[in-house]
């Protein structure tokens, strides 16, 4: 699966704008990806999910297939198109403003 970080975290990991990650659990869950992904690149752990809750961070957003799947839930199953690479789910830095 394909993953995008926004800037912040890239440097962080020491990584490119996009990741790959291989989910082996059934059914592909953000959760899921956000656990392998925290175990191959540990300076992310708590970054992107808070550390007891692991809850997503108000901050960041997730979107899939160019919708914003930030309040769906992280136990939501992911479609076939992020699941199979065709797309990349997205991390996204939240943008406040006036």
């Amino acid at each position: 699966m394909r993953v995008e970080l926004p800037a912040h975290l890239c440097r962080l990991a020491g990584v490119g704008h996009e990741v790959t990650v291989a989910v082996d659990t059934a059914p592909v869950t953000i959760a899921a990806v956000l656990e392998v992904l925290e175990r191959d690149y540990p300076a992310l752990e708590g970054t992107i999910r808070e550390h007891e809750t692991k809850q997503r961070r108000a901050w960041l957003r997730f979107f899939v297939c160019e919708e914003d799947w930030s309040h769906i839930g992280m136990d939501a199953v992911l479609p076939a198109e992020i699941v199979n690479g065709k797309e990349a789910l997205l991390v996204i830095g939240a943008i406040a403003g006036g």
